[in-house]
């Protein structure tokens, strides 16, 4: 039988874990609605802006922009968007695996990382995957400190230098995309270059171009890669709350269920106890009377 110490022992481990897990929840859960309520009203405006965008570009014909360059080259950047802290389920292990699948499925391409988070820079900083070019921004894991669109267009304004210097030749966004709290799905997406669309006269909307299609083109396009990214931001500390939100309440539930497992476990051995302890009285008892 079990020493009962050992149990009362364990029983206020769980207790402890649960307190931590409960809280970790609430946090995230107070964090959540805020996050969830950025990436709604983000996604309408992202999306209208990148449909203008795609109209544009496909009514200008050749172009010279630095961002709208052929993607032909084999210089690959993933720019791995994870979390700092961890307790959130596959939540930061979904962006690994995407990385990994990836270069395997595409091994002729000369790959870089570029992370921001935590996380993912400590899954790949043992490799030589991790860009150290100076002219690439180093581990943005400090932006999820204080998230805003302003600290995300620095980042931005690294990427479109390094892009037309040539330090790669295509760029993709790996991050979770927010659907609910229960729900992240891993997405990734074409960052750089801007390609073009074919222009399809039935459906696009006929715009009056002041001045012109290519000076408008200079100004759409960074406004585009920055919201782009810090849509995806948006995306992933959504989802990132929304991840350890369950986990944390999962986590809590079977706390809770191991702590009512170990009381009756307690309580059955401390019954075992008192009638091991009733039988030797009576045991003696006897053995005196007779």
């Amino acid at each position: 039988m079990a020493n009962l110490k050992e149990i009362r022992t364990r029983i206020t481990s769980v207790e402890s874990t649960m307190q931590i897990t409960s809280a970790m929840k609430m946090v995230s859960a107070a964090k959540f609605k805020r996050a969830q309520d950025a990436i709604i009203q983000m996604r309408p405006f992202a999306k209208k802006f990148n449909d203008i965008l795609l109209n544009v570009s496909s009514t200008v014909g050749e172009t010279e922009h630095p961002m709208m360059r052929d993607d032909k080259g084999k210089k690959v950047l993933l720019i791995a968007i994870s979390s700092n802290r961890g307790l959130c389920g596959g939540f930061n292990n979904n962006v690994v695996k995407e990385i990994k699948k990836t270069i395997e499925e595409n091994p002729e391409n000369e790959y870089s990382i570029l992370t921001i988070g935590k996380k993912v820079f400590d899954a790949f900083k043992k490799t030589e995957l991790l860009n150290g070019s100076e002219t690439l921004p180093a581990d943005a894991q400090t932006i999820w400190d204080d998230l805003n669109y302003d600290n995300s267009i620095s980042i931005t304004s690294k990427l479109m230098s390094a892009f037309e210097n040539n330090v790669f030749d295509k760029a993709f966004l790996v991050y979770n995309s927010f659907k609910n709290a229960a729900v992240q799905i891993t997405v990734n997406e074409p960052f750089l270059p801007v390609v073009p669309v074919q222009s399809d006269k039935e459906s696009s909307v006929d715009y009056i171009f002041e001045p012109d299609q290519e000076e408008i083109l200079k100004e759409l396009i960074p406004s585009s890669l920055k919201i782009q990214l810090y849509k995806a931001l948006l995306d992933s500390f959504a989802s990132e709350h929304g991840a350890r939100m369950t986990a944390m309440h999962k986590a809590t539930d079977n706390a809770n269920e191991m702590k009512n497992d170990l009381k009756l476990f307690y309580n059955k051995a401390r019954q075992a106890a008192i009638t091991n302890e009733i039988l030797e009285i009576v045991a003696g008892a006897e053995a005196l009377g007779g």
